[in-house]
This record gives structure tokens, C-alpha cells and sequence, in this order.
């Protein structure tokens, strides 16, 4: 199978070449807005459908597009990537102690056929010190992840009491479910 991945995320460039895939990478350049009142569902089906139409022209006959798109909601609020390490410092503070829910949208294409999905993950972390948080987000810059947070880093190890749902979700491609959608071209 001809796989494109339209991310330039790393994680899920490795949990797709971890499943055994060869694949080439495209990077969306799209604005990823979302209607603030949506669905966190709506919202990351919304901004993976934006990658996957700024892409879709440079995927070549015979080629599969996977885009995907993930979102932390902690009481009933989007917190998207930090802006700084300030930013990353208050939001680890505001998860502490806390579940979040981890949503990801899915969207495969291949000529004429569209297959999209989503994942929900909750993640409780127990209560952290501030300089855990201080120490994670200095040595482990974060501040290109949803939430602030890596569930694979140091922070996840040590702060993560449980999760119910898929583990790789939260890294941002819940590859069970995409193993049963590839299944489907």
C-alpha cells in the first residue's frame, strides 16, 4: 500500500512506522480554525478534513492519505499547544491532578473512497509538584504537543495514574483503530 501521512508529527510518523508501514510525509499547511462551539468530535474531524483537502492534490493515483488531528479537553474546554513555556508551565498546573480527555480524528482517502474516525482517551494524572512541572517542561519541551504533555515523556511515567482508552491516541494516532480502517482499501 502507497501510505502518505500529512503530519509532520513524529509521533505519528513512528507509531506508523512501528505498525510496519513505508510511507512518505506531506505537511498541511492549513489555519486548523474550529467553531468554538463545536463538538471536541466535530472539531477534530473538522481539522483533520482541512489537512487532508490542503493536501489532497499533491497525492499522487494509488496513493493513500492518512490526516490526523489531536485535542486535549480538560472541563469541557480545548487546550490546544502551548505558545510558550510559560503557557506549557500553567496548563500542566490546570491537568494536574485532573482527567482530560484526548480526542483524535482520523481521515483516510484514496481517490473516491473516505474513511474517517474518532478516538476518545481519558488520562488521569495525579497531583504534580510545581517542580516536576517546572523540570519536564525545561528539559523536555513540550510546546509542540496538545496539552503540554507527552504521555511517552518523563511526565507521562511519572504523573500518569491511569488512562481508559488507547495509549497511543494520546500520542496522537490511535493505531488499533487505523489497523482496522487501513483494512478497509
Amino acid at each position: 500500500m502507497n501510505i502518505v501521512l500529512g503530519s509532520a508529527s513524529p509521533r505519528r510518523s513512528e507509531l506508523l512506522c512501528q505498525m510496519g508501514f513505508d510511507f512518505r510525509i506531506l505537511k498541511a499547511d492549513c489555519d486548523e480554525h474550529f467553531n468554538e462551539k463545536d463538538t471536541p468530535e466535530e472539531i477534530v474531524n473538522s481539522i483533520s478534513q482541512q489537512k487532508a483537502d490542503a493536501l489532497i492534490q499533491e497525492v499522487q493515483v494509488g496513493e493513500l492519505l492518512i490526516c490526523a488531528d489531536t485535542i486535549v479537553v480538560l472541563e469541557q474546554q480545548v487546550i490546544g499547544k502551548p505558545t510558550s513555556e510559560d503557557d506549557a508551565i500553567q496548563l500542566l498546573n490546570r491537568i494536574s491532578g485532573k482527567k482530560h480527555d484526548v480526542y483524535t480524528g482520523v481521515i483516510l482517502i484514496k481517490e473516491d473512497k473516505r474513511v474517517a474516525f474518532t478516538v476518545k482517551t481519558s488520562v488521569f494524572f495525579r497531583e504534580l509538584s510545581t517542580e516536576e512541572i517546572v523540570h519536564y517542561v525545561k528539559k523536555h519541551q513540550p510546546l509542540d504537543k496538545a496539552g503540554s504533555y507527552g504521555i511517552q515523556d518523563w511526565i507521562g511515567l511519572i504523573g500518569v495514574q491511569k488512562i481508559e482508552g488507547s495509549y497511543t491516541n494520546v500520542m496522537g494516532l490511535p493505531t488499533q483503530e487505523l489497523y482496522q480502517a487501513l483494512r478497509q482499501f
